[in-house]
């Protein structure tokens, strides 16, 4: 039996949900830790970012073939299929119709986090190694548990985020084409959710992009402003962080939509209350890292204490929404 067939066959749940939820989660971790190590022993924060993007992109890519290479081994084992190249696997899913094909919003839902993941990750790589550190790293790195702890909730992130692209690859195509014969082909949800995931991806591209020239222009001496309070950071002091809850909360919504239908429900054994949480973890635990954790405490501590006795900065914390935009 090869290294394949024994994962799979230790993974071989009743459902078809767990078979892929379980080692993604998995695989999560494992890579996280594979980055730990060497960056615990080096007290180096340099790839941490680079290793979150990475993890969300291989989880991505394994949640979204898992079942097809399930289906491809059992072929195998029954003697009804033979070897393929590899680019012919990869690519058969996408073109074939029967077990293992893609549906359509498996494959959107999937790019969708393979295009954040992608952008974020080469922004915050770029960032890091520009400034040749990160700041929110500055204590935890020295210690070996708490830098330790920072990979583990790093995993959980990426496990919690992409909880709803796992449950929507994991569906059989049979269950997915069945949903659609008693429905549109194109739900509302679909559209909704669709919809926020691009409101929110610009919100957060726009919001990082103005930062970005504006950290240049102050090195270039083109201004002397301590902190940006104009463009997107004039109606909420994170923007950034609200447009990454909104894409996520699109990505909960157009999984929902299909999640909810009795036909998928039955095949992947789940209640409404379960494929509702199933979905809605994913913005709920994003939007509470950034508020709570991770995001918005560490910045507002930051440049609390750099401009606090400022009057101008209290003028825009006042005037400025935390988290949601103001309205023009």
């Amino acid at each position: 039996m090869t290294l394949t067939q024994t994962l799979l066959h230790l993974t071989s749940f009743k459902s078809p949900l767990l078979q892929t939820l379980v080692p993604s989660v998995a695989a999560s971790f494992a890579i996280q830790t594979a980055f730990a190590i060497p960056s615990i022993l080096a007290e180096s924060e340099r790839f941490y970012d680079f290793s979150g993007s990475l993890t969300f992109l291989s989880v991505t890519a394994l949640s979204l073939y898992l079942p097809s290479i399930r289906a491809h081994v059992a072929r195998s084992a029954a003697g009804l299929a033979s070897n393929v190249p590899l680019r012919t696997f990869l690519l058969s899913p996408f073109l074939r119709a029967g077990d293992g094909v893609f549906n359509w919003r498996q494959i959107v839902l999937s790019g969708a986090v393979t295009i954040w993941a992608t952008r974020l990750g080469s922004y915050l790589f770029q960032r890091v190694i520009q400034d040749g550190k990160d700041s929110r790293f500055d204590e935890i790195k020295k210690s070996p548990v708490r830098f330790w702890g920072a990979f583990v909730i790093q995993a959980t992130w990426v496990s919690l985020s992409i909880m709803p692209v796992i449950a929507i690859n994991a569906v059989p195509p049979a269950a997915i084409a069945l949903a659609a014969k008693s429905g549109s082909a194109v739900r509302l949800t679909d559209i909704l959710g669709l919809s926020l995931y691009v409101g929110g991806l610009f919100f957060e591209v726009a919001a990082d992009r103005e930062k970005m020239k504006w950290v240049a222009d102050k090195k270039a001496k083109l201004h002397d402003e301590e902190f940006l309070t104009k463009g997107l950071w004039s109606l909420s002091r994170h923007p950034n962080y609200f447009g990454e809850s909104t894409l996520w909360t699109g990505i909960a919504t157009a999984a929902a939509g299909v999640l909810l239908s009795p036909p998928v429900r039955a095949a992947v054994g789940l209640s409404p209350v379960a494929a509702l949480s199933l979905c809605y973890v994913s913005p709920a635990f994003v939007t509470f890292l950034l508020l709570k954790v991770s995001g918005v405490p560490l910045s507002e501590k930051k440049y609390d204490k750099k401009y606090g006795d400022r009057k101008d900065y209290q003028e825009w914390k006042k005037n400025t929404p935390k988290f949601f935009p103001k309205l023009l």
